[in-house]
């Protein structure tokens, strides 16, 4: 029998963004899946070896507020000055509560478990990005690479 594959591409650089791929690739490596995930556009930023990933309470409705903040508290407000250091600060203590590994952590267990990592060569040249600020392990390519993995794969995301 042949080994399933999952493909995901990561476009998103947020803090709450960067869960879903890590998660869903070391899960699905765990369970035998040949898996490959595609870093384009500010998804690069998860690839960084120093992680500075912040929480956008902007354009994000569907993220709970505390204290019922949604009810009360207007979307403009979300625009002042310190509330993405305040949201980001309020994920990162209420995932540390629960005992959700970090993003440095889950990163690592991909790799690991043999989870390719593709960051998009086009994206990096248009962002003046430097490769050597990546974590060790990836390869550069463009989307042509990542079809011929995708082409094939049984399971495709996109986040």
């Amino acid at each position: 029998m042949e080994e399933k594959k999952l493909a995901i591409i990561a476009t998103k650089g947020t803090l709450d963004w960067a869960y879903p791929p890590f998660i869903l690739g070391s899960t699905a490596a765990a369970l035998g899946y040949q898996v490959e995930i595609f870093f384009t556009f500010y998804g690069l930023q998860l690839l960084k070896k120093n992680l500075d990933l912040k929480v956008s309470p902007l354009g994000n409705p569907g993220m709970p507020m505390p204290a019922g903040m949604d009810k009360w508290f207007p979307n403009l407000g979300l625009a002042l000055p310190g509330m993405e250091a305040m949201m980001t600060s309020m994920m990162k203590k209420k995932m540390a509560a629960k005992g959700v590994a970090s993003l440095e952590e889950l990163r690592e267990l991909c790799q690991e478990a043999e989870v390719r990592f593709i960051a998009c060569n086009m994206t990096v040249e248009l962002f003046d990005m430097d490769p050597s600020e990546f974590v060790d392990g990836i390869e550069l390519a463009g989307a042509a690479r990542f079809f011929e993995f995708a082409g094939d794969a049984d399971i495709c995301m996109y986040m």
